[in-house]
């Protein structure tokens, strides 16, 4: 797990005036919650924020936010953006503890599709069900994504969660919730106009 450090500061206005007049000059204000200690209001560059939100880590990653010199191992739970403007408006952070398992949506990375037979057969179409994944576990244990390898794919397969190779003391949230969902990730089937010759020569 590779560790992401983002710097922000504390702050003590509260209130849509003061978060108005932090937005003006270039500023997101912020929220740190959960854990024993109270809830921390903060402000964070916006340059540098809308920059690290460009990559999948800062929405699956477990971040070192330094404030004012102190470090607190956070999830970013909620981002709340300007409808038409590229502007991030506020930000959630949920601390998280060592020893407690956290859930996580976590990016799925579909490997050698290209390569594969059905990657390779022009009749046939790939569909990706999912692009990401509810993951349990402790911290120290969250990968920032999964990949899927489908370089044996072959048409008429289907991938399932419970397919995925997964890192040590990692779990799927939904298979923890029975076999009726392990609901499937990848599917491999012949284009339409395949399946209706199939369906013409199985009828003659």
């Amino acid at each position: 797990m590779s560790e992401h450090t983002i710097k922000a500061t504390g702050r003590n206005v509260e209130g849509k005036g003061a978060s108005r007049r932090l937005r003006h000059s270039a500023q997101i204000p912020a929220i740190i919650y959960g854990g024993s200690a109270a809830p921390m209001p903060i402000q964070l560059d916006h340059e540098k924020i809308w920059i690290a939100s460009q990559n999948e880590w800062f929405y699956s990653s477990i971040l070192s936010l330094d404030v004012d010199g102190k470090v607190e191992s956070v999830l970013l739970r909620d981002m709340q953006r300007h409808p038409f403007k590229q502007i991030i408006m506020h930000l959630d952070f949920q601390r998280v503890s060592a020893n407690q398992a956290i859930k996580v949506a976590v990016p799925l990375h579909f490997l050698n599709q290209d390569t594969s037979p059905a990657g390779k057969a022009a009749d046939v179409v790939v569909t990706h069900e999912l692009n990401e994944v509810t993951v349990s576990c402790l911290p120290k244990d969250l990968p920032e994504s999964i990949d899927v390898d489908l370089g044996e794919l072959k048409a008429g397969d289907v991938v399932y969660l419970s397919n995925i190779k997964l890192p040590k003391g990692v779990e799927i949230v939904a298979l923890a919730q029975g076999k009726d969902h392990d609901d499937a990730i990848v599917t491999a089937k012949h284009g339409k106009g395949e399946a209706a010759d199939e369906e013409v020569a199985a009828a003659e």
